[in-house]
């Protein structure tokens, strides 16, 4: 077990972590409170583009969180703040209807844009989509991507994730994808940076070790790997990434910070 007591800040993933699709982990919202009542600063880090910044503060409180605004960080929202540093970009968006709703200050291009942005359009991507891209990029586009994420959990099982997209999209062209979400250093950064924390100070507490845990332990933060979510102990026993510690659930953690 890892010397904790110099922690004063945790990182929270949200799905596989709090909940999963509907279902609330067992004990999550006991969990945050006892943090939060510990005297631990609390962030809420998520790479989920399924849904705008309104739509996850909704699901949140309908599932019984008490997570105010200015604790979550999403990577949509980190996007948009890049995108605002650019100027004013022509974008194409390839975000779920919802999350483009946050995307409605930038011009929308899908013909000959400036930056391409991808995040989770589910049963939207076919080959004609790939090659269309594929194409913005050979014109000079710039390919940035919400996240990278190879897979996710939901309450049916693991699917494939838009990490897959990205990297078939890259090969064709030849460009390197800004990755903006988890395990970007610079998302971190902007978490630390929001926490007034340095890294030695803050937990990251995950379901993905590569994701959650790579990113966190590469930004110089412990990471907490739980067994919930889309946690599977061949893929992680498979994995060079270890994690600082591993908990059966987010339950476990405000034991784990006493202790």
């Amino acid at each position: 077990m890892p010397d904790l007591s110099h922690i004063k800040g945790v990182l929270f993933d949200l799905d596989g972590v709090l909940y999963v699709g509907p279902q609330i982990i067992d004990g999550a919202r006991e969990a945050i409170d006892a943090v939060r009542g510990a005297g631990y600063r609390c962030r809420f880090v998520t790479n989920t583009s399924t849904m705008s910044m309104a739509s996850l503060r909704q699901k949140l409180a309908t599932l019984g969180f008490d997570i105010p605004a200015y604790e979550l960080i999403s990577a949509p929202q980190a996007t948009i703040l890049y995108l605002r540093g650019l100027g004013n970009p022509r974008c194409r968006l390839l975000l779920a209807d919802d999350v483009k709703q946050d995307f409605a200050e930038f011009v929308s291009d899908e013909s000959h844009p400036d930056v391409v942005i991808v995040g989770d359009i589910g049963q939207t991507w076919s080959y004609a989509l790939l090659d269309s891209v594929f194409n913005n990029l050979l014109q000079g586009a710039r390919l940035i991507a919400v996240h990278k994420n190879r897979f996710w959990q939901t309450e049916h099982g693991l699917k494939m994730d838009i990490g897959g997209f990205i990297a078939a999209l890259e090969y064709a062209s030849g460009v390197e994808t800004m990755i903006i979400g988890k395990p970007s250093l610079d998302f971190f950064k902007v978490a630390l940076a929001d926490m007034q924390l340095n890294p030695a100070e803050v937990l990251m507490v995950g379901d993905d070790i590569d994701s959650d845990v790579g990113g966190a332990q590469q930004a110089g933060i412990r990471a907490a790997l739980v067994r919930t979510g889309k946690y599977r102990a061949a893929y992680c026993e498979a994995s060079p990434i270890k994690p600082d510690l591993i908990l059966d659930s987010v339950a476990d953690l405000p034991a784990v910070l006493k202790s």
